[in-house]
């Protein structure tokens, strides 16, 4: 963009503007603050103001599962019931489940659409006989002696299953139980969600989306049966679990929850060494690196250990086996006065050298910030595990990269705890909308890394014109956009721009403690529930009082660009003591706020506020600025905090 020369006579001065020659704007501020955002009205089920609804209803599934893990063929078998409740208004016919680990069938759809150089999303070219192996389908019905076992019709559609049931579950609390025996032989990178790292001392194996679970039936969709192709996460009903792995005695289990059964599966040394971690704020080492290949270090004389778990009010649940495993803990003190446990389990690859040995501090730094700030943590236990996943996150169990150390450790960490508010806690539809997990995370994951450890990680306030480059493009997807339909290379896109987007509303829009009110309010609403985008958006406008239907419009529904231009500056009747007019211009099509900062030839410096309002019916802004004196130089957006996608045009400068 080139400066052009502006042709005012003012005090013999000539005064230069760095303004486009070409002034077209495509700023539309009907189309921009457009009425009636909201297509749905309030319903009995989701109310206007955001909240749940008087009649809102979810339905509930509880899980009994017994597993096996075969580490010889690393397959894993299992029989599990679930105990499936129907609180919907409407009779079912039909359930439908999650199959995902059908998505390592060599024809799944999933594979089908990896592209030639490979995705994260895949098994990095293993080929392997993946997928459920379903040998019984069967519904359980009464209790006691007249209790019967059924067999029931199913198809399997890629990763979904279809059980047609003999008689409609009734709606408003009908329940059944229904009985699965699975089995699939685990992959050994498994969409970066799951996988079998090989270390000196065995395999460490972090199992994930491991049983059929069922799929949501909610108002908004009815059930929800989109296809899990590796891109997209996850979208579960709540429920109570209790696990059972049996695994060889020489593994150490580390499973979403609370262990039920400690005297069988530590020694005495280490239960004395877990009793020590409950009561200390510093790391206690459970199984040292000196124990990993020592005997003692296991309970002796079985050949097979079954650990028990239970974890209640959980969307999902996730573990890992391993004989090389570390174990190190320490207290998770909570705003209730309550306590829970960080755990961290690691091979000796990861061990030194400021990397996993910090783990336990950093999970017990994060759900500490976390739950004192937002949302207190609800589980017994959080686990960080190091395996060859790069980074995913489970009810109270994370997955993280055994390489990692510094603040690479420290980030994926903090992020990967951060999403048991979103979308354990906060249970969002991961598969539709990963903006509302990825990027709410992303965002509190600003504040957490800022505040931890003195800033020991903090690398400042993200540089705005330098995302305005990033996230401006038109090749770049709405942040609305589904996942699986988001090009790979943008998925970050849903973590850092709804992040910049959020601090955007927050300390440029509404204000950070209307924001933070807001967005609290929206936590303890949606808490164990099931959030759309409007009831995010209804629930922010609510707390705020702020109608802000043209910010999301232009920051979530579309890919819209930000550009605020300087394109005049005069003196009234051409004596700058009398004041200044100057005309500013919206470009593209986002309204935002304005700031601006007048610098006078004394160095005085001038701030001027304008709100959003000005371009509700406007397309350029005239103002009158007080003043005794001439201008230097006059800025737009002093402090870069807008993603302005031309800075070129924010400034206008005198010259002789």
């Amino acid at each position: 963009m080139k400066k052009i020369l502006l042709a005012l006579l003012v005090f013999g001065l000539v005064f230069k503007s760095a303004i486009s020659q070409n002034n077209n704007s495509t700023y539309d501020y009907v189309k921009a603050f457009e009425t009636a955002f909201y297509t749905n009205n309030s319903t009995d089920v989701r109310s206007a103001s955001g909240k749940p609804g008087h009649m809102y209803w979810q339905n509930s599934a509880d899980y009994i599962i017994d597993v096996e893990l075969d580490t010889l063929s690393d397959i894993v078998m299992g029989k599990e019931i679930i105990r499936y409740t129907n609180n919907s208004p409407d009779d079912l016919d039909f359930l439908w489940l999650q199959m995902d680990q059908n998505l390592f069938m060599k024809d799944s759809r999933g594979n089908a659409v990896i592209p030639l150089r490979g995705s994260r999303n895949g098994s990095k070219g293993q080929t392997l006989d993946g997928g459920f192996k379903i040998s019984a389908v069967q519904v359980i019905s009464g209790k006691g002696r007249s209790r019967s076992i059924n067999d029931v019709d199913y198809e399997v559609y890629d990763t979904r299953m279809k059980v047609k049931l003999s008689q409609p579950l009734k709606a408003n609390g009908g329940k059944l139980s229904l009985k699965i025996d699975f089995s699939f032989l685990s992959p050994d990178y498994g969409s970066d969600r799951m996988g079998i790292l090989r270390t000196d001392n065995g395999k460490v194996y972090t199992v994930a989306q491991w049983y059929p679970r069922m799929c949501v039936y909610d108002d908004l969709s009815g059930w929800n049966t989109q296809p899990y192709t590796g891109q997209g996460e996850f979208y579960l009903e709540y429920g109570d679990f209790n696990v059972n792995i049996t695994v060889p005695a020489d593994h150490i289990v580390v499973c979403s929850g609370e262990l039920l059964n400690p005297l069988e599966t530590y020694t005495l040394d280490q239960l004395d060494r877990w009793a020590k971690a409950e009561a200390s704020d510093e790391t206690v080492m459970i199984r040292s690196p000196e124990e990993i290949n020592d005997p003692s270090s296991r309970p002796l004389g079985r050949k097979m250990i079954t650990w028990r778990f239970r974890i209640d009010n959980a969307r999902d649940v996730a573990w890992a086996s391993s004989s090389a495993f570390i174990v190190d803990a320490a207290r998770i003190n909570l705003p209730s006065g309550k306590n829970s446990m960080a755990i961290s389990a690691y091979p000796i690859e990861s061990y030194g050298d400021n990397a996993w040995e910090r783990s336990t501090e950093y999970t017990k730094a994060s759900v500490e910030h976390y739950s004192e700030r937002w949302f207190e943590y609800p589980y017994p236990t959080a686990i960080n595990v190091a395996g060859n996943v790069a980074g995913m996150e489970y009810p109270a169990v994370s997955f993280c990269s055994y390489r990692s150390k510094s603040g690479r450790l420290w980030g994926v960490t903090d992020h990967e705890f951060g999403h048991n508010w979103f979308p354990m806690i906060v249970g969002s539809n991961e598969r539709l909308y990963g903006w509302m997990d990825e990027g709410f995370n992303s965002f509190v994951n600003d504040i957490s890394t800022k505040e931890f450890n003195n800033g020991e990680y903090h690398r400042g306030k993200m540089n705005m014109h330098m995302a305005a480059l990033r996230f401006g493009s038109e090749k770049i997807e709405p942040l609305i956009t589904a996942p699986d339909n988001l090009k790979e290379r943008n998925m970050g896109f849903q973590y850092y721009k709804t992040a910049m987007v959020l601090w955007l509303l927050r300390d440029n829009v509404i204000g950070a403690r209307r924001f933070d009110d807001a967005f609290k309010e929206y936590i303890h609403r949606w808490a164990y529930k099931h959030p759309a985008p409007n009831d995010f958006f209804r629930t922010m406008e609510d707390v705020s009082g702020e109608d802000l239907g043209w910010f999301w419009r232009s920051w979530v529904l579309n890919s819209w660009s930000l550009d605020q231009a300087i394109t005049g500056v005069e003196y009234v009747e051409g004596d700058p003591t009398k004041g200044a007019l100057i005309t500013i211009k919206n470009m593209k099509e986002i309204p935002m706020p304005v700031t601006l900062e007048i610098t006078t030839v004394s160095n005085k410096k001038i701030r001027k506020e304008l709100p959003v309002d000005i371009w509700k019916k406007n397309v350029t802004w005239k103002f009158q600025v007080d003043t005794s004196e001439a201008f230097e130089k006059v800025m737009i957006d002093p402090d870069f905090e807008y993603p302005d996608v031309d800075a070129k045009n924010n400034y206008w400068y005198k010259t002789e």
